[in-house]
């Protein structure tokens, strides 16, 4: 018999949710196949069975927390995958019941050594509960303390539970201190008058919602928007985009510009490539552009590795191929990390104008927008139509001025103006 073990994920993640089981106990598993789909802050991650045989109990159920290194399964090595016969004179269970009532004495086992718990160890945490039980009593409301167990080892199961869910529990006034909840009570269906869905949020939405708090709490954020004319790099394109296709396999998009000009106006001013950390500033001397890309689970920023030295071509392959990886959530967590600047795209859902967030540690953010067909006085007698797009740039006033800010922007609107300052400041 051997264990799944979390394994080792990044320096930056220790826990995970068991977003999926791919494998159920007693199907046969080889060494290296998959066995379970894990979601964490950042990415989902798929685990690996080190082990040939059948997958014996699940030790986590789906939607649990686990950290890295915990057992969450059992194999057992050279068994067969054929379940054993079932007793006529018991009640049939499921195969998911089964095997959390194994693992229910196993954990009785471990914990009492086979002896009956004393009534200290049933009032305090260690009281043992199948997870089945664990679950029906999380999904009723019931507390596993005031459950009394008809298993003579003390060992309570979902009967139990069941039981203790037609007797009242303590309200809260009569519980102890202790026991008070320290969180908000779930919400209910109950509670609203009309019909609603409650849904669960995904620990990607949880992390996302939590950092963006974060970054308006720590840091002095800005906002300063600009307007760009993009007739020069539509013609461009227009003139270009089948002989690029032909000679790079990859279409000539907006990105890639966006992406030179950000790199020619960090390296004029470096302080937009800087992160702050404690009382120093880090100024980085490479340029990995973070592109956000909207995935099934949420925004992720996977990120261009050393885009100044990338040509065209070779930042629109790169970003092709993450936001490919991201739609069909095969993102690794080296993807994701070190970005030192993030653009973000808003236009691509019809934005005409946004106030981009920072991707913290970064110190800025540029936030593109809705290409569109705008008046634009070409001199004092002359109007035309061009096509015009809002920039945005989000930046943190602690190390960024607002001087240099604007002059930031300015500098990707000179750029993206005349691509062709691309080739030599990009």
């Amino acid at each position: 018999m051997a264990e799944i073990i979390v394994p080792e994920l990044a320096e930056s993640i220790s826990e995970g949710t068991i977003a999926q089981w791919l494998k159920k106990p007693g199907e046969s598993i080889e060494k290296g196949e998959y066995i379970a789909e894990l979601e964490t802050d950042k990415v989902n991650v798929e685990i690996i069975s080190e082990h040939s045989g059948v997958v014996g109990d699940l030790l986590k159920e789906e939607g649990d927390t686990v950290q890295v290194g915990e057992a969450i399964a059992v194999v057992n090595e050279g068994g067969s995958g054929a379940a054993p016969a079932p007793n006529p004179s018991e009640p049939k269970a499921s195969s998911a019941e089964t095997s959390q009532e194994q693992q229910g004495e196993k954990e009785a086992k471990a914990a009492g050594n086979a002896a009956e718990p004393t009534e200290e160890s049933r009032k305090g945490h260690t009281f043992i509960a199948s997870p089945a039980a664990r679950k029906m009593a999380r999904e009723k409301g019931i507390d596993l303390h005031a459950v009394t167990a008809s298993d003579p080892m003390g060992r309570i199961r979902v009967q139990d539970v069941e039981n203790a869910g037609s007797v009242p529990q303590k309200t809260e006034a009569q519980k102890p201190a202790k026991e008070q909840p320290k969180s908000a009570p779930a919400v209910t269906e109950a509670q609203f008058s009309k019909p609603v869905e409650i849904v669960k949020m995904s620990r990607r939405r949880q992390t996302i919602a939590k950092r963006l708090v974060e970054v308006q709490h720590t840091s002095a954020m800005l906002t300063t928007f600009n307007e760009v004319d993009m007739s020069a790099i539509m013609d461009l394109r227009k003139r270009r985009k089948d002989a690029f296709q032909k000679n790079n396999d990859v279409k000539l998009g907006f990105m890639s510009f966006f992406t030179k000009a950000v790199v020619g106006a960090l390296k004029k001013f470096p302080l937009l490539n800087a992160e702050i950390q404690g009382d120093q500033l880090i100024l980085k001397k490479f340029y990995d552009i973070g592109i956000a890309v909207a995935a099934p689970d949420g925004l992720v920023v996977p990120v261009v590795r050393d885009a100044d030295k990338l040509g065209f071509g070779g930042i629109e392959k790169s970003i092709a191929d993450l936001a490919v990886k991201a739609r069909e959530n095969k993102l690794a967590i080296s993807d994701l990390q070190g970005g030192t600047f993030t653009i973000t795209n808003g236009g691509t859902f019809g934005s005409l104008m946004s106030t981009p967030i920072l991707n913290a540690p970064q110190v800025g953010i540029l936030g593109m927008h809705k290409i569109q067909m705008r008046p634009v006085a070409i001199d004092d007698t002359r109007m035309e139509n061009r096509p015009m797009m809002y920039l945005a740039l989000s930046y943190d006033h602690r190390i960024v001025d607002g001087k240099e800010a604007v002059s930031f922007l300015v500098k990707i609107k000179e750029l993206l103006e005349d691509p062709e300052q691309l080739l030599l400041e990009g």
